[in-house]
């Protein structure tokens, strides 16, 4: 019987043999002794010279090139993941953006990726103004995103908001937040969310807002949603937005959104940047993807910084159990500075009766890692969501 055709048209049959020798030369490269570590919330990767046999199997060019051994790190999950596999996703986008390195192979626990050379924007400008010529380049790659078809990408999970659909994708987010990020930590974190004010139905106001209006239906489009300074590698030439494994189908606006708030711009920046992102997508063709955007992306902003205080109290907090002797007054002092900054800027969207200040914010971590979910758990992971099948119903 012949092999079933493969799924992307250039993607070639892998005979065992070969794929066998391709495992074995990738499980070496993956225990280099002298591999670069770069760790991430949701990935650890390891950065190695690219042998020439492997090349040879993998078809590409050895020449000074290096791979990037990729494994998931157990983590807070705290952000949807519409497909399951980013390698699928990797497929179709690095052929459309021929910058974004493609993955190799996916052995299941691990995946072997291409390198992108460079440096992270968070190393080479860790904060403050970015400059016109950056914020040009990543308005044209949103725009740039914009353009790969929808019938190339992945299926979406059944119930997935149909294009145009705004309100309802907002719907979506805001129900994947209260359901599968709040509730299921809500036990464990329970006595630190109430101390520092964020009470159960935070979420469930916010969604009956009266202050945020029905959204302006949209075309939808291949969206990254977690553009920030880390996930940007630039040199001399180009710049390239890697980690795709958050990547989703949706409202272009939530991307914009989310890119201005993970990049902490300062204000005229981030003025400036949804004025070149607009035009960015008028010059494509996608000005109806920009309809609605004065009165709709304060929402999404409001709703980024509303779902970000659950990761960002909860990292912080887990951060803590991350030490064998346990945290001392200056990691107490970061992760108290931590939590007062993602309630100052979640305090307007929530409607929070008031923020506290850093002396309350310690005490509340303090007790909650002297109690039964503290130092006496295991770190790393607060509750693993998995991939949503379909709408959270709330």
């Amino acid at each position: 019987m012949p092999s079933p055709p493969p799924r992307f048209p250039h993607e070639a049959p892998k005979s065992g043999r070969r794929e066998s020798w391709i495992r074995r030369l990738a499980d070496s490269h993956r225990d280099h002794p002298d591999r670069e570590v770069v760790a991430g919330h949701h990935n650890i990767n390891y950065v190695v010279p690219l042998s020439w046999p492997l090349a040879v199997l993998l078809i590409t060019m050895p020449f000074r090139a290096r791979v990037k051994c990729r494994m998931p790190r157990e983590a807070v999950e705290v952000v949807p993941r519409i497909w399951p596999s980013e390698t699928e996703l990797l497929t179709v986008v690095s052929r459309r953006l021929k910058e974004v390195p493609r993955c190799f192979r996916d052995f299941g626990d691990w995946s072997l990726h291409s390198y992108r050379a460079g440096k992270a924007l968070c190393e080479v400008q860790p904060d403050g103004p970015v400059g016109e010529a950056m914020m040009r380049s990543l308005a044209e790659f949103f725009a740039r995103a914009a353009d790969v078809p929808e019938k190339e990408l992945p299926p979406r999970p059944d119930g997935w908001p149909e294009p145009g659909r705004s309100q309802e994708f907002l719907d979506w987010l805001i129900g994947f937040t209260e359901n599968q990020v709040h509730r299921p930590n809500r036990r464990r974190f329970e006595g630190l969310f109430g101390a520092v004010g964020i009470h159960s139905d935070v979420m469930t106001a916010f969604r009956a807002d009266p202050d945020h209006r029905r959204l302006t239906p949209r075309p939808f489009g291949l969206l990254h949603t977690d553009v920030h300074r880390g996930n940007i590698v630039v040199d001399r030439r180009h710049v390239a937005v890697i980690d795709w494994e958050l990547a989703m189908y949706g409202d272009p606006l939530h991307d914009l959104a989310t890119h201005l708030v993970r990049m902490e711009y300062e204000k005229d920046e981030q003025t400036r940047m949804q004025e070149l992102w607009a035009e960015a997508m008028d010059r494509a063709g996608h000005r109806d993807m920009t309809e609605g955007m004065a009165a709709d992306l304060p929402v999404y902003l409001d709703f980024e910084y509303a779902q970000s205080v659950f990761p960002d109290i909860m990292r912080a907090a887990l951060d803590l159990t991350a030490s064998a002797g346990g945290p001392d007054d200056a990691d107490y002092a970061l992760a108290s500075a931590r939590v007062c900054r993602a309630l100052r800027r979640a305090a307007e969207p929530l409607k929070l009766a008031e923020v506290p200040d850093a002396r309350v914010a310690e005490r509340a971590l303090r007790d909650w890692y002297a109690g039964p979910f503290g130092r006496s758990a295991p770190s790393g992971c607060a509750s693993r969501t998995g991939t949503p099948t379909g709408p959270p119903r709330g």
